[in-house]
């Protein structure tokens, strides 16, 4: 069946569409009606429910929270339960951990206000606020299409056709997407969004800023023995198993009963195409500081996800006529508090009281400029001025000389002011991998399925699942490109920054064949970020498809 052939969509008309039920999403829903309870809002989320595809560390300052919900400390159904007691860091080598003294961290730095938690259980927390309130969600539904009208404004948003077969046919099940159409449109996909990506493009929103940037953080949520329990305990740490040249860190959360949440970041704008982000943090849980902490524990889950890591030079413009970026749609990540989630919450509120003002005003999808000048004086663009430099100067002098100068960075900014200006980024992340030929392979961890494992066991416990007679979501442009360069320059460097074994090169007879293992894919995007070609492109899969994270 041709294009042309296909029947019309349904559509359906509201005040308000907004794309992705995370924490952004749902606090601009939960505020718009707070502003106006007569607003017709939906929210549409293409995970199988709110929560499905939702992945942070998560140490969360409450402090948009607070504004949104004042009295949700009195909320029993909350799960925020767990406030920060001790905060530590740590510089890791091979075989010790130097912790640092706290009195040094820029006072910005102190956690010891915030709470431990799943952001996956608070969102569904706050989808139950926001259809208490009279906000439709639908969960199930990829947006996979930006609507305009004729004058280029956007209009709405089309949700995937579903029931397509692997090589483009109609099932027996084929049933078009829903139109939904609203005065304003509000983006709030998450950490290099497809469409945010579309509409950057589109009406130039990059024009003059940095390139964005990003890291990979991977997670781990175990239950460990009691008895090495530390309620209210965080720690971060940096240093070993990477080398000096190579930005990242680690976090360990005790909260709730008996659970650490352990992850791993790694800089997207690494060099060394052998590096594998899952291998180091498999590395990392051996430390002899760390593995203690595991053993006699079970391994509960698992996932990744890409973080947005420009900060202030890399936020593109914010609106364009009819919608508006919020969120990590937009980068508004905190990189050395490891923190978005309030400037999400805040960029979501903020954007929501000038979408009332327009409303209030009788427009419609028109550019709400008003938001766009409003962010970096507010709370939102206040604490990533901050800490605008943190980043470049450790891409820049490397960790060691890097972190020292960043903190001195902070504590300058703290004070009014810094030596170093505003710094630059430099190049995207797919461009810093060096060839193959300037490195040498990197030894992979062997899993022994207690402290250590492998992707495919850990892709299985992040309850991934696909349709699998689909067409395949990880859009290869160039497949003798994908040969000459990633494989033959860069060593095929995909089937090691895919922290879910999506990407294989398969030697066969008449040479290496490129294989993609799309339903294992935990939708990351790290593929998007860093093929060094751009070559790859990820596409929304079939609504309802990707990782099914229970409290992540």
């Amino acid at each position: 069946m041709s294009t042309e052939e296909l029947p019309p969509r349904e559509s359906m008309e509201f005040d308000v569409v907004i794309v992705g039920a995370g924490p952004s999403g749902l606090t601009a829903a939960i505020r718009l009606k707070q502003l106006d309870a007569d607003l017709n809002i939906v929210v549409v989320e293409k995970g199988s429910e709110v929560g499905a595809h939702i992945l942070s560390g998560a140490v969360i300052d409450p402090s948009a929270l607070d504004r949104l919900i004042p009295d949700w400390r009195a909320d029993d159904d909350c799960p925020l339960k767990t406030q920060v007691k001790s905060d530590k860091f740590y510089w890791m080598s091979e075989s010790s951990a130097i912790s640092l003294p706290t009195f040094m961290m820029p006072p910005l730095m102190d956690n010891h206000h915030c709470y431990v938690g799943s952001l996956g259980n608070v969102c569904r927390w706050l989808a139950r606020k926001a259809e208490a309130l009279g906000v439709e969600i639908y969960p199930g539904f990829a947006a996979t299409e930006v609507l305009y009208d004729e004058q280029g404004a956007v209009r709405g948003i089309a949700t995937g056709d579903m029931g397509i077969a692997k090589d483009g046919s109609h099932k027996s099940s084929f049933t078009r997407g829903m139109e939904l159409l609203g005065k304003y449109t509000l983006f709030a996909e998450g950490a290099r969004g497809s469409l945010s990506k579309q509409l950057i493009a589109k009406f130039s929103l990059d024009a003059d800023r940095e390139p964005p940037k990003f890291g990979i953080g991977l997670k781990e949520v175990w239950q460990i023995d009691p008895a090495k329990h530390q309620k209210g305990l965080i720690q971060h740490s940096f240093g070993w198993p990477l080398d000096n040249k190579t930005g990242g860190g680690s976090f360990l959360y005790h909260y709730d009963d008996n659970l650490v949440a352990v992850g791993f970041v790694v800089h997207l704008n690494y060099s060394d195409p052998y590096l594998s982000p899952f291998d180091e943090f498999q590395r990392f849980k051996t430390h002899p500081s760390i593995r203690g902490v595991f053993e006699g524990g079970k391994r509960l889950a698992y996932g990744a996800r890409a973080i947005t890591e420009g900060g202030y030079q890399s936020v593109p413009r914010l609106s364009f006529a009819g919608g508006a970026l919020i969120g990590c749609a937009a980068g508004f990540v905190n990189v050395p508090r490891i923190k978005g989630v309030h400037n999400a919450m805040g960029s979501a509120m903020l954007a929501a009281d000038h979408v009332h003002a327009a409303l209030a005003a009788g427009r419609a999808n028109d550019e709400l400029a008003e938001y766009e000048s409003a962010w970096r004086a507010s709370p939102v663009g206040q604490d990533l001025y901050k800490v605008r430099n943190v980043k470049p100067l450790w891409s820049k002098f490397g960790t060691v000389l890097g972190v020292v100068l960043g903190g001195f960075d902070m504590w300058c900014n703290t004070l009014g002011f810094s030596l170093f200006g505003t710094q630059s980024h430099a190049k995207p992340d797919r461009a810093t991998l060096d060839p193959a030929k300037a490195h040498k392979p990197v030894p992979a961890v062997k899993p022994d399925g207690k402290l250590t494992f492998d992707r495919l066991s850990s892709v299985f416990l992040s309850n991934t699942n696909h349709e699998e007679d689909q067409p395949v979501h990880l859009k290869v442009a160039d497949m003798a490109l994908q040969k000459s360069s990633e494989h033959d320059v860069f060593a095929g460097p995909s089937a090691r920054y895919c922290p879910a074994g999506v990407y294989e090169w398969v030697e066969e007879g008449t040479g290496p064949r490129f294989v993609i293992n799309a339903q294992n894919c935990v939708h990351c995007k790290t593929c998007d970020v860093k093929d060094p070609n751009g070559n790859i492109t990820w596409v929304p899969p079939e609504g309802g498809g990707g990782p099914n994270y229970e409290a992540m």
